[in-house]
């Protein structure tokens, strides 16, 4: 019994059409929201060098700049905290396990 192309056909014509509308509404929707585009091998097509997308950049590394070190502050200021605050409380337990041992 050969394979029944007839029935092969409309599978595959709706399956390519499916793939294709499915390209062209991910490209539509990368354009619309501003994504470059991928070539073949996945780099960027047109990459968008425009002055406010490299003002854009310049602002978030000196934020992040900022930001880690305000972060390196907290965690130095934390172990400082945590020392004084700790020996501060083991040095209470201390006095009352001398207090409680008179010996």
């Amino acid at each position: 019994m050969p394979f029944p192309f007839d029935a092969f056909v409309p599978v595959a014509v709706i399956l390519g059409l499916s793939g294709i509308g499915g390209w062209v509404l991910t490209t539509w929707m990368r354009i619309k929201n501003g994504y470059p585009l991928d070539g073949a091998w996945g780099q960027a097509v047109y990459p968008r060098k425009d002055q406010e997308t490299a003002e854009r950049i310049k602002l978030l590394s000196q934020e992040n700049a900022q930001l880690r070190a305000e972060l390196g502050s907290m965690k130095d200021r934390l172990v400082v905290e945590r020392i004084v605050t700790d020996s501060g409380n083991l040095l209470s337990h201390e006095i009352d396990r001398l207090r409680s041992h008179p010996n």
